[in-house]
């Protein structure tokens, strides 16, 4: 595919990776070479678990009391990170975590922080246990089964579907008390169950779980939240209005943005082809139209094809959860390239691009910080665990050309050698046995974090073609 203007990719990789010299405590980067790559990923990844008190006497396993979600977030990271680097080193952490904030129920609403999340915190969680899963982490012994607790926020949300408002979809916060939050159906939540039924269906092969996807997936093309013509994605409507009320864009997210990331994410719909073996061209069509809009708002030619947070980052004015949303994407980008070999060619040099400004960002404190401004190829003076998260998401995503004619790369299925234990019925009335701890009461509050639109939506348009 050819940017816009003269500038080519080519040119633009050559300038990303000779883009003026890093300071002499600069994350010391050769995109080139594999062991350089895995150095770098290990440093980001050292500061990322920096910010994690969760292993420390006192603390409470993947616990984030003003910020639950970014849990997930950091998991992810953590998942990835060992998936492409064979690094151990933090495996202990991230099952105990993925298992501790789990609940009583196995379904991700533990009970120090159920009543103040939204469908869209809760789906984050499933989705790393979706991965850890698709990746063959190894299940807990005396604990939930990683698709099991898939299965448990799945059957959790589907109780959730809301037919009294517009006909359908999740609201994004889940309870009437929450105000606002309640009568709006809003993109990610909606999204964020798609993209789960639907790598559900891929990995078991029930057709329950890919009903639902397409479910979710007609009704959303019904309403102003997705076209399926221009593959634009509004972040929200107001459920009481019947969505006659004109759609919110909310501009401070870049997923909330006309052309946001959550277009990603509806790629994962393609995941319905797994039942045949030609696939299905409207699946296809939609992969190609929502990546290459991607491709084009988010890695914009002006900084070099660096990828940027366009609506936050000019005016320095980015939040936590966009800051993490770089990362994810890359995460998600090398996914794709694996799993549809036909859009390597288009993700891998944007990922290298990032991944060297990335690298060179992280200068601050002393100890290789990074920031959020990846196309000064500095650091901008703006440390925190979300930019480590990112950075480590993109380093870890690069080793993609060293690992991707490996079988286990790819994500697995129950019938390609996946053996997570199944439980349809997890997170239902009656509660799955768990023989681990219950997590701690702590009292703290969790914030029902923000509409976070980006993330999970571009993972399951990789798997989709796994099957094909």
């Amino acid at each position: 595919m050819h940017m816009p203007g003269s500038f080519s990719i080519c040119a633009a990789v050559l300038y990303a990776l000779t883009l003026g010299g890093y300071s002499a405590h600069a994350i010391q980067l050769d995109i080139h070479n594999e062991q350089s790559i895995k150095d770098a990923a290990a440093t980001a990844t050292w500061g990322m678990m920096t910010y994690y008190h969760g292993n420390e006497t006192g603390q409470i396993p993947g616990a984030f009391p003003d910020k639950w979600w970014e849990g997930s977030a950091l998991f992810y990271a953590l998942l990835n990170y060992w998936h492409f680097t064979g690094d151990t080193t933090y495996n202990d952490e991230l099952s105990v975590g993925l298992q501790w904030q789990s609940g009583s129920n196995g379904d991700y609403l533990p009970s120090n922080y159920s009543h103040f999340l939204g469908n869209d915190d809760q789906m984050f969680w499933g989705l790393a246990a979706m991965t850890a899963a698709e990746l063959k982490f190894p299940d807990v012994k005396h604990g939930f089964s990683w698709l099991s607790l898939a299965q448990g926020v799945f059957n959790s949300q589907k109780g959730r579907w809301n037919t009294t408002m517009c006909g359908g979809g999740l609201t994004w916060q889940m309870f009437p008390y929450q105000g606002g939050g309640y009568t709006m159906k809003n993109a990610i939540s909606n999204g964020g169950f798609f993209q789960l039924a639907a790598r559900l269906a891929r990995y078991t092969g029930d057709s329950e779980y890919s009903d639902w996807a397409k479910k979710t997936w007609d009704w959303s093309c019904s309403t102003p939240l997705v076209n399926n013509q221009t593959w634009l994605v509004l972040d929200s409507t107001e459920g009481t209005d019947g969505f006659t009320a004109e759609p919110r864009w909310l501009l401070e997210f870049w997923t909330r943005c006309p052309s946001d990331i959550f277009e990603l994410y509806r790629a994962d719909i393609i995941l319905f082809s797994f039942r045949t073996k030609t696939g299905d061209q409207q699946w296809y069509t939609a992969l190609d139209g929502l990546l290459n809009r991607t491709l084009a708002t988010f890695f914009p030619e002006k900084t070099g094809y660096v990828m940027e947070e366009i609506l936050c980052e000019p005016r320095q004015i980015c939040n936590n959860n966009e800051v993490l949303f770089k990362g994810l994407l890359s995460t998600w980008f090398s996914y794709i390239a694996i799993i549809v070999p036909s859009t390597y060619d288009r993700i891998m040099p944007k990922l290298q691009i990032a991944a060297v400004a990335a690298a060179a960002s992280c200068t601050g404190q002393g100890n290789n910080a990074c920031g959020v401004r990846w196309y000064e190829s500095k650091y901008d003076g703006h440390p925190g665990m979300e930019q480590q998260i990112s950075v480590s998401q993109v380093l870890s995503a690069n080793l993609l050309p060293f690992v991707q004619t490996s079988k286990s790369v790819a994500p697995v299925t129950s019938s390609t050698g996946g053996d997570s234990q199944s439980n349809p019925d997890a997170g239902l009335t009656n509660p799955v046995v768990k023989k681990g701890p219950d997590p701690i009461s702590t009292g703290d509050k969790a914030g029902a974090g923000i509409l976070t639109v980006v993330l999970a939506v571009t993972w399951a348009a990789m798997m989709a073609y796994a099957a094909i």
